[in-house]
């Protein structure tokens, strides 16, 4: 009887703080989960793109209440008592959002919301440690699904000498790499990224987060009490301070050579100056140009010179039609296609990147590219939490007390 193909569960909370991304992966062809250690390797890439299947996608929004615990967390406003509690209740949300999915999983992979990253000392700030920290408690999902988890995948690469990400790009070459085809799959989620993949090497692969994408207009539109700019249309009924523009894009970060990585921690409000006397929809216009406008210049420092075939934009920002037409004018004459305009599913792109990265852990396979994080070296990155089946544990044998 011919062997099911490998299933795993990817769970991913970003940057938007918006939700639950779980999406249910199949490895057509691939090792059975736990099999893959005697093979010594996976195998070669091949077949047209995307080579692995999502079979299930399932979006979970968080609460009111637990999106803005969340917040407060990445904003540093959250005590250690509170950023304690809250580890484990989104690892029981996690758990939750698995459920209707996990079933049919063999392993669950889960990236965790990150609270704050520090991938670079920064004095200024306070911050003399490089550290990350992402959080959702893995033994929760274990305990309620039965199903072993991998999770925590970002400090193996810190600790090599890298900025724990991004660590999607592993991911994205093996599902979306084409021979012959310079393309860059690029996620609009709350930070901007890109994983530019030239062909199927890994040798040629650049990736590195550009700066905001939806974090600062989703934070505009708060002031409003809205979560998101549905349809771009607070910024649309705004007027741009081309000025403000102007002077944001003379910040240090965007200006950095790849490797590199941000988050929230970096680009909030707080952290921008002179958007104060703003209305709201002013503010959103604003901040929605910038974004827009620093995703196409790290595409103009850091890719074009490269060659660029296409840009396949994944993400919650793909639904901005305004964010969408600035980057398309900006980048003219590339195309720049959503996930949907081929076919695939943006939402789940995460997600399922996240469980090849778990598949490759408990493989015992490297699962990073120390060219997009700056690491000395690839690393296993992910921890594995294993469930309770039910088996009674040995009798220990007798310490030798001679």
């Amino acid at each position: 009887m011919r062997e099911r193909a490998p299933r795993v569960l990817g769970l991913m909370t970003g940057t938007s703080v918006d939700g639950i991304d779980a999406a249910l992966l199949e490895l057509p062809g691939w090792p059975a989960v736990g099999k893959g250690i005697a093979m010594g390797h996976p195998p070669q890439l091949s077949g047209p793109a995307p080579r692995l299947k999502v079979l299930e996608h399932v979006h979970t929004p968080f609460t009111d209440d637990l999106r803005a615990a969340l917040l407060r967390a990445c904003r540093n406003d959250a005590a250690t008592s509170d950023l304690t509690q809250l580890h484990f209740r989104l690892g029981e949300a996690l758990a939750g959002a698995a459920a209707e999915l996990s079933a049919d999983a063999d392993l669950i992979a889960s990236h965790g919301q990150t609270v704050f990253h520090i991938p670079r000392v920064d004095s200024s700030h306070g911050w003399h440690t490089r550290s990350t920290l992402q959080i959702g408690e893995a033994a929760c999902i274990a305990e309620r699904t039965g199903k072993p988890v991998i999770a925590d995948f970002r400090p193996a690469d810190l600790v090599a000498g890298g900025q724990a990400a991004p660590l999607v790009p592993f991911a994205d070459r093996i599902m979306y790499a084409e021979s012959g085809v310079r393309r860059s799959v690029h996620n609009l989620g709350g930070i901007s990224n890109l994983s530019y993949l030239p062909g199927l090497s890994e040798a040629g692969v650049v990736a590195f987060d550009t700066g905001p994408a939806n974090a600062l207009i989703d934070e505009a539109a708060s002031r409003s009490g809205l979560r998101y700019d549905e349809g771009g249309r607070m910024a649309q009924s705004g007027t741009v301070d081309a000025g403000l523009v102007d002077a944001w894009m003379q910040g240090a970060y965007l200006t950095l050579p790849p490797p590199k990585s941000t988050g929230r921690e970096h680009w909030n409000l707080n952290m921008l100056r002179g958007w104060e006397h703003l209305s709201t929809a002013d503010l959103s216009a604003t901040v929605t140009a910038f974004s827009a406008r620093s995703i196409v210049d790290a595409y103009t420092r850091f890719v074009l010179p490269l060659g660029l075939d296409e840009v396949v934009v994944a993400g919650g920002g793909a639904y901005n039609p305004l964010l969408m037409r600035l980057l398309r004018g900006g980048l003219d004459p590339v195309p720049v296609l959503t996930f949907e305009d081929l076919g695939w599913n943006s939402c789940a792109r995460e997600a399922a990147a996240f469980a090849v990265l778990g598949y490759y852990a408990y493989q015992g396979w490297r699962n990073t590219l120390p060219r997009t994080t700056g690491a000395r070296h690839a690393v296993i990155a992910g921890k594995l939490s294993r469930p309770w089946l039910g088996e009674q544990d040995p009798e220990p044998a007798p310490v030798d007390q001679t």
